[in-house]
């Protein structure tokens, strides 16, 4: 894989219609072009990032796990300040601007006794609470 092309943001810049459409997200140079049909939110999402720096808005979005794998089919660089070395290890959900390197994506499966907690436990207390309610009257 090797080093990356570095960018500067004006760099990037230069690219900002539908037929040469690049952005940055999380330091990394995307040149988007043939995927702005494909954007499941549409072309003009992405164009009106053209030339900038998109990561809040892909972090405010949510986005999959999947499209950020996307990231990586569509880097062309990494912007000024950012460094991607082979074998790092850093995760796209928490990217580190000038140290960052080329990462391994963490899988976030949640185990099963975290989804127990998290779901059936919040509700027996408020099935327990109810029933007792119930109970009282």
């Amino acid at each position: 894989m090797g080093e990356y092309t570095v960018f500067t943001l004006s760099q990037v810049a230069h690219h900002k219609s539908k037929k040469d459409c690049w952005l940055v997200i999380h330091g990394r140079v995307l040149n988007v072009t043939k995927f702005l049909e494909e954007h499941p939110g549409g072309e003009e999402v992405l164009m009106e990032w053209a030339g900038k720096d998109a990561t809040q808005a892909f972090q405010d979005i949510g986005h999959s796990m999947s499209a950020q794998k996307l990231l990586l089919k569509y880097q062309v660089g990494v912007l000024q300040g950012c460094t991607f070395t082979k074998g790092s290890h850093v995760s796209i959900e928490e990217p580190k601007k000038f140290e960052m390197s080329a990462f391994v994506i963490k899988d976030d499966r949640m185990p099963k006794y975290e989804l127990l907690l998290d779901f059936f436990l919040p509700l027996l207390v408020a099935g327990s609470y109810l029933a007792y309610r119930c109970m009282m009257h």
